[in-house]
């Protein structure tokens, strides 16, 4: 049975995306900004390039694919919570193309931002802290 932790909308953040900004950092800069420890992220625009990771699990490894052309953000959806002790922003993304084929996965380092406009709700509660998780290898919640 999924295990589950009620949460409440706090506060609501619009922005746009720094052109020739890493997606994932700037994203994660915010959080830490605005002091975001518990929310959620929504993106979309377009990126001169992406780089979007697979989870193997069986071999509990990510390999990272390389998208080295300017495509559409059709969607990026995620999550905020602590890692470490600090902001970690945990989101996937699906790109397109030119003839409109669409490529996604996991939102790495070295996703570029063209153009975009962001949106992420933080919410008011204790925060969620991510940790090893020993049956798929993942730092995955500690609820």
């Amino acid at each position: 049975m999924a295990i589950i932790k009620k949460v409440k909308s706090k506060e609501t953040f619009m922005g746009k995306l720094s052109h020739g900004a890493d997606l994932l950092e700037e994203l994660t800069e915010v959080c830490k900004k605005e002091n975001i420890k518990l929310g959620r992220v929504e993106a979309l625009g377009a990126v001169q390039k992406g780089r979007v990771g697979y989870y193997d699990q069986k071999t509990h490894q990510y390999s990272f694919l390389n998208l080295d052309q300017p495509m559409e953000i059709t969607n990026l959806v995620g999550n905020i919570s602590l890692k470490d002790g600090s902001p970690f922003v945990h989101a996937h993304i699906t790109f397109s193309d030119k003839d409109g084929k669409a490529c996604g996965g996991h939102l790495a380092q070295g996703t570029i931002v063209f153009a975009g406009e962001f949106v992420l709700e933080a919410f008011d509660g204790p925060s969620l802290e991510r940790g090893p998780d020993a049956v798929t290898g993942l730092a995955l919640w500690k609820i």
